[in-house]
């Protein structure tokens, strides 16, 4: 049962914290391109970040500090350059950064936490960083949360942000966040970048386990083109400014708090997908009756990333045939005489076969979600109504979603001319 209610103010929303974004001159467009989280207090912090090989100095740089210390007072953010496969310098510049902010803020630099996004191979403009981290501080607010967001976009068309508040002992706890993310999307935890603040009071061990949870059933179950990041990370502050019990263990206080945190990062990831590089709607996968949700989630993620399941969505075409083939290479076994396929209203196969449906109708469902969510704005009318594919493959009690986007012209166009 969902036990909270939405807030405004993003990530400056709970108790205790202020944000900022400004100008550095880090991106050659002149754009917003360094953003700061700031807790009032240290914070418990938690983190998830890309599985990939070849990582950003920044993801290396958390991944030891959280080693070392669960705790965290801010978050730095710089775009434009991903500081990606830059070799020692390229870390170098990364303790450089956290030197510096701690230095203006009077904090130990083992309270810095990082994340950079931009062009893989190049480093971080550090004479701009460097020059701009004073102005950014001067910058904080407790307003600061759209500011920041604006900063760490790439090639996204608009910000993502949300706030949700419960109650928990009496007092109200809130938990806001912002992420960024448009193309090289296909977490495994895309470049995707999301901050979580929270004012609860929580163990570090609980908190990285509801932060991981979250995670899967949300970041690690969308995807735009298929392509993994260097940069993935998901970051995660909660302060106790809230002033309410400490939760240390599974309970019904700690399943609010998960379930709350969750619907925080399925909002973001959502926003992600459907504003995929290119995209004209979000598509909404839901798949039942596999043994348990992780297989579920596996097939229901297979067809979202299939290129001609995206293209038939595009070309409006309710190919259900690529459906099934995804389905079927997800490397979960299941009966194909049990497998039913439905788009929307649409019943198009079942018990394994085909069945006669409306052919315009189907199309004519497909251009409606494109239309009522292609043009720019609120992004959570953009993620409110997406073409859904619901699969069944058995009489399992698992199920599991994820979420994608179509396959446009202009995802090309965009991809073939980033760097030049």
């Amino acid at each position: 049962m969902i036990d909270w209610q939405r807030v405004s103010g993003g990530v400056t929303a709970p108790r205790g914290y202020r944000a900022a974004g400004i100008k550095a001159g880090l991106k050659p467009s002149g754009l917003p391109d360094l953003a700061l989280i700031l807790s009032d207090v240290e914070a418990i912090a938690a983190g998830v970040f890309t599985t990939s090989h070849v990582k950003a100095a920044c993801v290396d740089y958390c991944r030891q500090r959280l080693q070392a210390k669960h705790s965290a007072r801010a978050i730095l953010c710089n775009a434009g350059q991903a500081n990606a496969a830059t070799g020692k310098q390229g870390m170098m510049d990364a303790f450089e950064s956290a030197m510096e902010l701690a230095k203006v803020l009077d904090i130990p630099s083992e309270s810095v936490l990082l994340a950079s996004t931009g062009v893989i191979g190049q480093r971080i403009k550090m004479d701009a960083l460097k020059a701009g981290i004073p102005k950014l501080v001067a910058e904080l607010s407790e307003t600061g949360s759209d500011a920041a967001a604006n900063a760490i976009i790439t090639t996204d068309l608009v910000t993502k942000s949300i706030a949700l508040e419960t109650t928990i002992g009496d007092r109200p706890v809130r938990i806001g966040g912002i992420a960024k993310g448009s193309g090289m999307i296909h977490p495994n935890m895309a470049t995707m970048l999301a901050f979580v603040t929270c004012d609860a009071a929580v163990s570090p061990t609980l908190w990285q386990q509801m932060l991981a949870r979250a995670a899967d059933k949300s970041f690690n179950s969308i995807t735009v083109d298929g392509d993994t990041s260097t940069n993935d990370c998901l970051i995660a502050l909660a302060n106790g400014q809230s002033r309410t019990p400490a939760i240390t263990e599974m309970g019904i206080e700690a399943e609010k708090l998960g379930g709350m945190l969750t619907a925080v990062c399925q909002h973001l990831a959502k926003a992600v997908a459907r504003d995929g590089e290119g995209a004209t709607c979000l598509i909404e996968v839901q798949v039942t009756g596999t043994a348990d949700e992780a297989s579920a989630r596996q097939i229901a993620k297979t067809i979202a990333s299939s290129s001609l399941v995206k293209s038939a969505i595009f070309g409006r075409d309710p190919n259900w045939g690529r459906i099934a083939a995804a389905a079927g290479r997800a490397s979960i076994p299941f009966e194909q005489d049990n497998l039913k396929i439905q788009l929307g209203n649409f019943l198009l196969m079942e018990h394994g076969q085909p069945l006669p449906f409306d052919r315009n109708a189907a199309s004519a469902y497909l251009k409606h979600a494109a239309d009522n969510t292609s043009t720019p704005g609120n992004i959570s009318q953009r993620i409110d109504n997406p073409v859904v594919i619901a699969v069944n493959v058995g009489n399992g009690h698992g199920s599991g979603k994820a979420w994608g986007c179509d396959l446009s012209y202009d995802y090309v166009k965009i991809n073939a001319e980033y760097t030049t």
